[in-house]
């Protein structure tokens, strides 16, 4: 459970100093136009922050993380935001730089993208197992002795 607090809280501190960067390099380099750093900051809060946020809390509810397909879903899922974000960073910071930007930064995008669906859908079938899974009976009150 702690892995996900920790990761939502990482990836808090990146969303807001992707913020910062997206801010500061396009004043610095006086760039007015589009952007793919424009949403590397809401990427970074919705899907890491809010993402793990929730996870967080579905965790404590049914347990996810000491399940088997737990650990898959989490790397992989952390893997799919690096690549997906690290990439959408590059485009953006070559576009404001005023330099081409290689066909292959969209591939390996595309790749990230790819990953980060694979996350998803592992969390979903752990999910999906976790809720057909009996619930634990509640723990029965003791008796009051009346005398």
């Amino acid at each position: 459970m702690r892995k996900s607090y920790y990761a939502a809280h990482v990836y808090m501190i990146l969303g807001v100093i992707s913020g910062l960067y997206y801010r500061e390099i396009t004043k610095s380099h006086h760039f007015e136009g589009d952007t793919q750093l424009s949403v590397v900051h809401t990427h970074l809060l919705a899907l890491g922050m809010l993402g793990f946020l929730i996870v967080l809390a579905l965790d404590k509810q049914f347990q996810l993380s000491g399940t088997r397909l737990f650990p898959y879903f989490f790397w992989f899922y952390n893997a799919g935001i690096a690549i997906t974000v690290l990439m959408m960073l590059v485009r953006g910071t070559q576009t404001v730089l005023g330099n081409h930007v290689p066909e292959a930064v969209s591939w390996i995008a595309g790749l990230g993208h790819i990953i980060l669906t694979v996350g998803l859908i592992l969390l979903f079938v752990l999910l999906g197992k976790r809720l057909n899974e009996p619930a634990e009976p509640e723990p029965a009150e003791p008796e009051s002795v009346n005398t």
